[in-house]
């Protein structure tokens, strides 16, 4: 982004200051409501960070599937790389970045398993392909070939055949529980608005504090 492209931001944007927000959850909602009209693609897609055994930052895009005053919700496969490094250090980090409406939202804080009811609920509601596949992938580990792959598909596909795709024991859903969230507006020269929210744990109430940009 340039400092041309960003001293010329849309009126419609430069009008809408949120300092006066004391609570971060009502905030979010109205600036994801805003990425579903505005976003051509995923705007619930978010960066999640992690940390393996040895400290080392890893990263990769998921998909917001849930939100509620406790927390930020997402599904995977706990033998994955993501599922590993959280089920280890209950720990993580979102960053939701809507380009075409020049925002940014990070969030941090513990991390939670959702219960049973609401990982079947959600498996569930998925097409019946992603939730063989759910079955058939060892997620982030070796592939020796594509065509292993389509074969653990088909077969899954014919052992459940008949009737509702069970969901597997090691697919299930995290909640993170927010302490810390910062919103971000780009503001023209690089004078960035960011309004940061923190709380020592997830059930205290919310402080809040402007940054410097």
């Amino acid at each position: 982004m340039t400092d041309t492209f960003q001293e010329n931001p849309p009126p419609e944007l430069m009008s809408g200051d949120f300092s006066d927000a004391s609570e971060p959850f009502r905030l979010f909602g109205e600036w994801m409501a805003d990425a579903e009209a505005r976003e051509v693609n995923d705007p619930n897609a978010m960066a999640l960070a992690t940390v393996d055994e040895d400290g080392l930052p890893d990263v990769r895009m998921v998909l917001l599937k849930g939100l509620d005053p406790r927390g930020f919700v997402f599904y995977t496969n706990f033998e994955s790389a993501k599922g590993r490094q959280i089920l280890a250090s209950r720990k993580a980090a979102l960053v939701f970045h809507w380009k075409s409406l020049r925002r940014q939202i990070r969030v941090r804080g513990p991390v939670e398993i959702v219960s049973d009811a609401e990982a079947d609920a959600y498996f569930a509601s998925r097409a019946r392909g992603s939730r063989i596949g759910a079955w058939a992938s060892k997620q982030s580990r070796p592939l020796e070939s594509r065509f292993a792959l389509e074969k653990a598909v088909a077969e899954y596909g014919l052992r459940h055949a008949i009737g509702e795709v069970p969901r597997p024991a090691h697919w299930s859903g995290f909640r993170i529980l927010p302490t810390h969230m910062e919103f971000w507006h780009d503001r023209p020269f690089r004078l960035h608005d960011r309004i940061a929210f923190h709380r020592a744990t997830p059930d205290a109430d919310w402080g809040k504090e402007r940054l410097y940009p």
